[in-house]
C-alpha cells in the first residue's frame, strides 16, 4: 500500500493509484469503498481522479465512479445574499454537512444515486449532474477540502478507504488557475488575477496544511 511522500509523473501516479484503488477493493469483500484524491486548486486532481475512474472501469467495466466535491458549493445567488461572491471556493462556501451525508448515503446505499456537479460555464452548481449505479464498488472521491481537519470536513476522512494528497509548485497553480479562469471568458484578467491572490492561492495555502492527514502524499512531477 502507498505511503509516505513520492514524487511521479502523472502516468506513474496514475498507475500506483489503480493498484491500491484495487487492493482496498479487493479487500473490502464487496462493501462499496472511497478512495480520496485531495489537494489544491488547480493541482491536477480531477484530471487524475477521471483518469483513475477510466482505468478502473477498464479492467472492470462499471466498477467505479467519480464523486466530486465542487458540486457542493453553495449556489451563486446564496453567496450573493452573503455577500461572499468574492470568496467562493473557500471552505465557509460550501455546503461541507451536507457533502460529509451525501458521502456516507452513497458508501452506503443498494441502489443507483445521483449527485451535483459544478460548472464552469455558468459558474453555478447543477442538480444531478452524475448517477452512481448500484454495482459500483469503488467511489473516487475527488476535493480540495477532503482532509481538513476542521468541521464539518473532518467527517470526510472517516469515510475515505484511502487518501492521497495531489500536489505541484504554486507558481505552477497561479498559471494554471489563470487560465482555467480565463478558459470561458466570464471575466476580465484583472479581475482572475485579484481573485485568484486574494482566494484561490490562499485556499491552496490552507488545503497544503492538510496533507499530514493523507496516507500518501504524491508530488507531481510535470516537468516530464
Amino acid at each position: 500500500m502507498l505511503s509516505g511522500r513520492l514524487n511521479l509523473t502523472p502516468i506513474d501516479a496514475l498507475t500506483e493509484l489503480l493498484f491500491v484503488a484495487q487492493e482496498v477493493a479487493d479487500k473490502a469483500a464487496g462493501r462499496r469503498v472511497a478512495i480520496g484524491l485531495a489537494g489544491g486548486p488547480g493541482v491536477g486532481k480531477s484530471t487524475l481522479a477521471a483518469d483513475l475512474v477510466a482505468a478502473l472501469n477498464e479492467t472492470d467495466p462499471g466498477s467505479a465512479a467519480l464523486v466530486p466535491m465542487d458540486g457542493f458549493h453553495m449556489k451563486h445567488a446564496k453567496l450573493e445574499t452573503m455577500s461572499q461572491t468574492d470568496f467562493k471556493g473557500a471552505p465557509h462556501t460550501f455546503e461541507g454537512e451536507a457533502f460529509v451525508a451525501f458521502l456516507g448515503r452513497l458508501k452506503a446505499a443498494t441502489g443507483p444515486m445521483s449527485g451535483p456537479g459544478y460548472s464552469r460555464k455558468i459558474e453555478d452548481t447543477v442538480e444531478d449532474a452524475f448517477t452512481v449505479a448500484a454495482e459500483v464498488k469503488v467511489l473516487v472521491v475527488e476535493g480540495n477540502y477532503l482532509l481538513l481537519g476542521d468541521e464539518p470536513w473532518a467527517g470526510v476522512k472517516p469515510l475515505l478507504d484511502f487518501s492521497a494528497f495531489i500536489t505541484v509548485p504554486r507558481d505552477l497553480v497561479r498559471a494554471r488557475l489563470m487560465n482555467r479562469h480565463a478558459a470561458e471568458g466570464l471575466f476580465t484578467e484583472e479581475r482572475n488575477r485579484a481573485h485568484i491572490e486574494r482566494n484561490d492561492l490562499p485556499n491552496y495555502d490552507l488545503v497544503m496544511r492538510s496533507q499530514d492527514r493523507a496516507d500518501v502524499v504524491i508530488e507531481l512531477d510535470v516537468a516530464q
